[in-house]
């Protein structure tokens, strides 16, 4: 588990086998699994199909005319729209009539149609299904007594969180709010899980004061708030700002943020979760401020209580809470899913009129953010001594140097012969390279998950972009802490060499884009 939770065991208990296991939060290719496969073929079956892929075409022209309204906005937006303006306008109908554009969420780019939705679903939704489950999953990896009852899903649409969330979490989850105000998004959503079984309490609402209105104020608490692919159809910056206030108002435990992996998403991205933090950190120096009077002691106790209730720190992909290194640089921070196409999304979707390979890449920006202080304790390198490659050679035996050239060079009777079956599930022989490198014992590694886990300080930094492989040497572009608390971080280039340190080199050689790498 967490071991660096124990200082005092921590040389004893993390081994290179353990730092390689805890460090992979990666997924080889994503199968979308075969229930969610079903539901869209019977959904699609019985909709209007003529001219799919015109609508499909047309969809993906509407999500790029809301792209560039928002890099506008984005271009135009200051530190000061960050903050409450009281000179500003006041009023639904001022900031609409600035839009033109009105919804339930306040001032939204994008209206979903009943052609839109059927495209939506049959193009879209497997690979939104993959980013969610990708995040989740490693939300569950990172926290691993987490496991939310009550859920809310904002910008539900078909309800592709939802359906990652049941994957991730079988058993827990036990009441789901859905906020969607297009109604052919929740007809679809509704459709799309008709013949499942066993599913939790499901309502929908139009919008957030529906959603309050209509519940407790004691209940409006949820273990798990998800808002994925909605805030970007926000166009307005203080909309987007009052939007994300509110779901943290919702939230009782853990917030997730997801985004197309573009710069507009990455962006904005990185505006929420500087407000939130920011907001937090605010409000715990209001709290101190206003316990300065009784004693030393009370005052210390108080402190305490309201930086673990009022608290926030970042549980993925960021190692710490400061500002984000690349905010001024021309990088941004992102990350990538591969999955397998569905039949749908190989029958609707062309690359100018050639039909598509048999998976596609899937990028995403996010961010994970829980309530309370941060846990801190050693890092993961803390105590550990490496070998150097002329050491670790001096030490060998004059047996380790026999090569065994039958093993080096395995006959042709012991080559696989390939198979011809029609039963492989990729349907182009390009792929089948690309593919095979990813279908490893995922069952062996969902075992190793449960037991082997990073801890959430400082000491664990997050590969950014795919390592660059050079020879004997491995280039990395890691986000990391700088500090002990991780209040502050830096984004560096790490150069690990097999002859300074073979025993890393061999992990950095088998890193991926978005694995954490140990400090």
């Amino acid at each position: 588990m967490a071991a660096a939770l124990l200082p005092e065991a921590a040389p004893r208990l993390l081994t290179p086998e353990i730092l390689r296991t805890a460090a992979k939060q990666s997924q080889g290719i994503h199968l979308v699994p075969l229930s969610l496969r079903r539901a869209i073929k019977l959904y699609l079956r019985d909709q209007d199909k003529a001219h799919m892929n015109r609508k499909v075409l047309l969809l993906s022209t509407s999500f790029d005319r809301a792209k560039g309204t928002g890099a506008e906005l984005a271009a135009a937006a200051t530190r000061g729209a960050l903050l409450d303006d009281p000179n500003a306008p006041s009023g639904a109908e001022q900031r609409a009539a600035r839009w033109k554009v009105r919804s339930a969420y306040g001032d939204i780019g994008l209206r979903y149609r009943e052609d839109e939705t059927v495209a939506y679903v049959a193009s879209r939704m497997p690979a939104i299904y993959a980013a969610c489950h990708r995040v989740l999953r490693e939300v569950r990896r990172r926290l691993p007594e987490f496991a939310p009852a009550k859920v809310l899903d904002f910008g539900a649409g078909p309800s592709s969180a939802l359906w990652a969330m049941r994957a991730v979490w079988p058993k827990s989850i036990e009441r789901v709010n859905l906020i969607e105000p297009s109604k052919e998004m929740q007809r679809a959503g509704q459709s799309l899980l008709d013949n499942l079984k066993g599913l939790p309490l499901i309502h929908s609402y139009d919008s957030i004061q529906e959603l309050n209105r209509n519940i407790e104020k004691h209940e409006r608490g949820h273990d798990l708030v998800i808002s994925s692919y909605a805030l970007g159809e926000i166009p307005s910056l203080s909309d987007r700002i009052t939007i994300v206030r509110q779901l943290w108002d919702l939230t009782s435990d853990v917030l997730v943020l997801l985004e197309p992996g573009t710069p507009q998403g990455a962006k904005i991205i990185s505006q929420m979760r500087s407000y939130i933090l920011w907001m937090e950190k605010r409000k715990c120096r209001k709290i101190e401020k206003s316990s300065s009077r009784p004693p030393s002691n009370m005052k210390t106790i108080v402190a305490q209580e309201a930086s673990l209730k009022n608290g926030s720190f970042v549980v993925a992909p960021c190692p710490h809470d400061g500002q984000c290194p690349l905010e001024n640089s021309d990088k941004y921070c992102h990350f990538v899913q591969r999955l397998e196409r569905t039949s749908s999304q190989r029958a609707y979707k062309r690359s100018k009129g050639v039909p598509l390979r048999g998976f596609e890449d899937e990028k995403f920006c996010y961010v994970a953010l829980r309530r309370g202080k941060r846990p801190e304790g050693a890092w993961p390198l803390d105590g550990m001594k490496f070998e150097t490659l002329k050491e670790r050679h001096a030490k060998r035996k004059p047996e380790d140097l026999i090569i065994d050239y039958d093993d080096q060079f395995p006959s042709e009777q012991n080559e696989e012969v390939p198979n011809d079956g029609g039963d492989s599930l990729v349907p182009y022989a390009s792929d089948e390279h690309e593919l095979s490198i990813f279908h490893d014992s995922e069952e062996a590694e969902e075992e190793e998950e449960q037991t082997i886990r990073a801890d959430l300080g400082g000491g664990w930094g997050r590969i950014i972009y795919s390592p660059i492989r050079r020879g004997k040497q491995v280039q990395m572009d890691i986000c990391r802490a700088t500090k002990r608390d991780a209040s502050e971080g830096a984004f560096e280039r790490v150069v690990v060499t097999k002859s300074k340190n073979p025993t890393l080199h061999f992990q950095a050689r088998r890193s991926l884009w978005g694995d954490l790498w140990p400090f």
